[in-house]
């Protein structure tokens, strides 16, 4: 199963955190240039729309390649994902049961990037979008609610995944 994000991670050898500084090193220069021609609210729609269809596209097209359930295409997806991000970020396991997966994180390599790079915006579209993406490969058996990030400044990400009754 560890193949599942290959597409995503490129080389499974490269840690999640570094593929996202290699990711930044292109963007945060084509960002700021696009700011100054377009200006800040325009030029932020602009990659956030392209940085959202990217990522929505990349995670559907991962999970069309897992057999069963939308809610085990999620499972299997969000396991790797886990196992990959979990090396970079501080969490507790509130809740797990059939009905419910409740996850705090704590600390945030990656939000201490970005906000380090004062583009924490940039950051919530790589890092934080993934997960939105991720429960909709869930469809209607997976839904998640997350009320804060790091990333946004909160002192922690609340993770509240819902599973429907099987």
């Amino acid at each position: 199963m560890s193949g599942v994000l290959d597409d995503y991670l490129v080389d499974p050898e490269v840690s999640l955190l570094d593929k996202i500084r290699i990711q930044a090193q292109v963007l945060v220069p084509v960002l700021r240039a696009l700011r100054t021609e377009l200006g800040k609210d325009r030029a932020d729609a602009v990659v956030k729309q392209a940085l959202r269809a990217w990522s929505k596209q990349l995670f559907t097209s991962i999970a069309e390649g897992i057999e069963g359930s939308p809610r085990h295409k999620w499972a299997a997806i969000q396991k790797v994902f886990g196992d990959v991000s979990g090396r970079e970020v501080e969490f507790a396991i509130k809740r797990h049961d059939k009905e419910a997966l409740d996850i705090d994180v704590t600390r945030c390599c990656f939000a201490e990037f970005f906000r380090a790079l004062d583009e924490p915006e940039l950051g919530a579209l790589l890092v934080c979008a993934a997960d939105l993406d991720i429960a909709a490969v869930g469809a209607d058996d997976v839904s998640l609610d997350r009320v804060q990030t790091i990333m946004q400044g909160a002192p922690s990400c609340t993770f509240r995944y819902r599973f429907a009754p099987r």
